[in-house]
């Protein structure tokens, strides 16, 4: 390992050699006393301060040696610790919210807000499962976790992993268009507004932005601002890369916040449709009937070409009303035809979507259908609402 880093080192007293790869010092030490020492990459160490103790050893080195993993989200999920180049679990023996406060702090975070149960973010191997570290006892002001009073593992069940969830203060807008799902590209961090670059933009981070500010499906994804519609101030993002499922773009990977070489011409312009909304009407409550959607400010039905029980399935996610039934045709067709506009046809779910407009379908408006095909669903959420046969 290199010598270069920080290193504290805490004294009840006594003297303290320290080894490294180019040889040995020797500190006399008072009693109760830690000292913080400058080592470079020469092997050259340097007393920057002295202080009261606290407790234990502490190796900084340039990256974090904790981690939020099993989560979309950045700033949430099971919490990971490296020691000696592995990392495994915490156990949450004595877990509370100053501890992830100071986990939170470590990760650029923000604000502590929960304690969730690490069973929640499930790890995928056994080599995930490993715990390092119990007893975690900070009182929430230290700047990383092993700066807290911590033991090593010694009694902990897979159902014990800790895990932290903390709130991400920088947050997302689209400026300078004609309304909140259009426009120039912002990210607001320390405070204050600012573009992103389009090097490195697709479709996926295009996605990520329509569903977070609540928008729906992205239709303009790779333009760039022109002289009326470029930003000032900062330049935050650049070769930001979504998968296309993270909640928010500060959970997808990123060149560090304002490092980039890229002028405000540059600066990323996306357009969505507007918020896709859903209903059911026709039945006897809000969780059964017959399909509708909203486009272009127009209520139109979906034609049943293709539907099945994963459409069902995403409907009544979306709706927030329970499980599907997946009706029969005969009982569907109860809720009679609709009129007007059919928005939507081929409608194709994995089931696993939590809007319908996450899945494929045509064109909006392009069908082959009569209305005697319009869909029906029915939800658990209610009493199933039928209308007289």
């Amino acid at each position: 390992m290199s010598p270069e880093g920080l290193l504290i080192f805490h004294m009840r007293g006594g003297e303290i050699h320290l080894n490294l790869e180019s040889g040995s010092i020797y500190l006399p030490t008072d009693h109760m006393k830690s000292f913080l020492l400058q080592v470079n990459s020469a092997g050259q160490v340097w007393l920057l301060k002295a202080e009261a103790i606290c407790t234990g050893p502490v190796l900084l080195g340039s990256s974090s040696r904790v981690r939020l993993v099993g989560s979309t989200r950045r700033c949430e999920g099971r919490v990971e610790v490296e020691k000696e180049g592995h990392w495994g679990a915490v156990c949450d023996d004595g877990w509370d919210i100053k501890d992830v406060a100071v986990v939170c702090r470590e990760l650029g975070c923000g604000e502590a807000r929960g304690t969730p149960s690490g069973i929640l973010y499930k790890p995928s191997s056994e080599e995930e499962r490993k715990f390092l570290i119990q007893d975690v006892d900070c009182n929430g002001m230290e700047d990383t976790l092993f700066q807290c009073e911590l033991e090593d593992v010694f009694n902990c069940l897979d159902n014990e992993a800790a895990g932290a969830l903390c709130e991400i203060p920088e947050s997302v807008r689209l400026a300078g268009g004609t309304g909140a799902c259009n426009g120039r590209v912002e990210v607001k961090h320390q405070g204050q507004w600012g573009t992103v670059c389009k090097t490195g933009w697709s479709l996926l981070d295009a996605k990520v932005v329509c569903r977070q500010l609540g928008c729906g499906r992205a239709i303009l994804t790779k333009r760039s601002c022109n002289k009326a519609t470029e930003g000032q101030g900062p330049i935050w993002l650049s070769h930001v890369s979504c998968s296309g499922q993270e909640v928010s773009l500060q959970d997808c990977p990123s060149e560090p916040w304002g490092m980039n070489n890229c002028t405000h011409d540059e600066d990323m312009w996306v357009e969505c449709e507007d918020p896709f909304k859903l209903r059911l009407v026709g039945g006897n409550n809000s969780c059964s009937g017959r399909l509708e959607v909203l486009h272009k400010g127009k209520w139109g039905s979906v034609c049943d070409d293709g539907w099945g029980e994963k459409e069902d399935r995403v409907v009544c996610k979306q709706l927030e009303c329970g499980q599907s039934l997946f009706p029969s045709v005969k009982v569907r067709r109860r809720f009679g035809p609709g009129n007007g506009t059919i928005w939507l046809d081929d409608v194709h779910c994995s089931g696993e979507e939590y809007s319908l407009e996450e899945c494929g379908h045509r064109l909006w408006g392009y069908h082959n259908c009569k209305h005697k095909e319009d869909v029906a669903v029915i939800c658990s959420g209610q009493e199933p609402g039928l209308p007289d046969a």
